[in-house]
């Protein structure tokens, strides 16, 4: 008679294996669990044991696959009264809870799969099971370990918004600056957003906030004032530029519109060519673009406040940070053009929090790197119908490092 046994394969406390049966055309086994009489049953809702079995009942629950074997396992379990809880209770099993059926280490599985970066529609084909399962196996598992915000050691943040969906629907994302860590993501990107983050950080976190790195949304800027007095807002040169660009593009096309037929042709297509820094354009390219700023001052004007915009983000001294800032405007004053006022009157109203960057040499280009990833996860997923999980697998892929002194 064969000594060998498939016990050792449920090593579960209360439970014994009584039969097994395995079909060669299904791929599948079945395993009988009966209660193991020298445990008396617990209560799953306290832990009690109890004095008194009400009834028996069976429910089938699937397990983790046994090489390419699917695992079903048939449990007799017990129904208890429970003087604790004053009624009938199901008893305690250690490998799966009483609403459940699917055992723990299945959820395991499927939640490392997740991890490892499988959609959960493949995690779902992979272990034949509904994709709503296998949500809420990872969801679980993520709640876990990152449903709860934290906020040790927070000094520097970054904060920026990201696309989830078409239609203008945002997220924000604050990172811990120093550290790489997304710290907590939230729907939309108004007030009451950034609110609900500020709010539940302890007072002493907030207090040792001393740099915060955002662009010129005045949401994110008026809770930073509010909530982190001793913070101190540092502008991100990328979205200035990214604005004046825009504002070079609409001069561009102005100028344009109002060339002759030569300085139409010189001008089509030029549009990446102010765009695009002098260091990335090809030979051929600068020569092209020293021909357009030759023919007309004004975008000769605007390509050069350009290049002095990005030179400012340059100055660790806040006094030549403020005669350059000082100089752009001035120009931008004296071209006339009204776009150039009004950016001009833009970055004198927010001064001082692109001159704040000589003091903490912060942005949110790392934060903007760190959404390419985001979309990489998005893409993953097919999109996220549920942003609270999105920002889990978020979380989960930015845990940061060990900040340096």
């Amino acid at each position: 008679m064969s000594g060998l046994s498939i016990a050792p394969f449920f090593p579960w406390r209360r439970m014994k294996v009584t039969y097994q049966s395995v079909s060669q055309d299904s791929r599948s086994a079945l395993v009988r669990l009966e209660p193991d009489q020298r445990y008396r049953p617990c209560c799953h809702a306290c832990g009690r044991p109890a004095q008194t079995v009400h009834s028996a009942t069976r429910k089938f629950v699937r397990d983790q696959s046994l090489t390419d074997f699917s695992v079903l396992l048939q449990i007799e379990y017990r129904k208890i009264w429970c003087g604790r809880c004053g009624g009938v209770r199901v008893e305690q099993l250690e490998f799966v809870d009483a609403h459940q059926r699917d055992t723990h280490r299945l959820a395991a599985y499927a939640s490392e799969l997740c991890r490892a970066g499988l959609s959960i529609t493949a995690v779902a084909d992979h272990l034949d099971l509904d994709p709503k399962t296998i949500k809420t196996f990872d969801k679980a598992a993520l709640e876990s370990q990152f449903g709860k915000t934290d906020y040790t050691g927070l000094r520097r943040l970054a904060i920026d918004e990201i696309a989830v969906k078409k239609g203008h629907s945002y997220m924000t994302v604050v990172l811990d600056y120093d550290t790489g860590r997304v710290v907590w993501m939230g729907e939309g990107r108004q007030i009451a957003t950034l609110d609900d983050f500020f709010r539940k950080m302890p007072p002493a976190v907030r207090k040792a906030i001393c740099a915060v790195a955002i662009d010129m949304w005045e949401p994110y800027i008026h809770c930073v004032k509010h909530w982190c007095k001793n913070a101190d807002i540092v502008f991100d040169l990328f979205h200035v530029v990214k604005a004046f660009n825009k504002v070079i593009d609409d001069i561009r096309n102005e100028e344009f519109r109002k060339s002759d037929a030569a300085g139409r042709t010189t001008l089509k297509g030029s549009k990446y060519l102010f765009l695009k820094n002098w260091g990335n354009l090809r030979y051929e390219q600068r020569v092209r673009l020293d021909d357009i700023l030759a023919m007309n001052a004004r975008l000769s004007t605007v390509y050069w406040l350009k290049d002095l915009l990005a030179h400012l983000w340059s100055y660790q001294r806040v006094g030549w940070a403020r005669a350059t800032l000082s100089q752009w405007c001035d120009v931008a004053r004296q071209d006339g053009h009204p776009a150039l006022v009004r950016f001009a009157r833009m970055l004198e109203r927010h001064e001082e929090g692109i001159l704040n960057h000589c003091k903490h040499a912060i942005h949110t280009s790392r934060l903007e790197g760190d959404n390419n990833k985001i979309k990489v996860i998005k893409r993953i997923a097919y999109g996220f119908h549920d942003p609270d999980c999105f920002a889990l697998r978020v979380k989960q892929a930015f845990p940061g490092r060990i900040a340096s002194n």
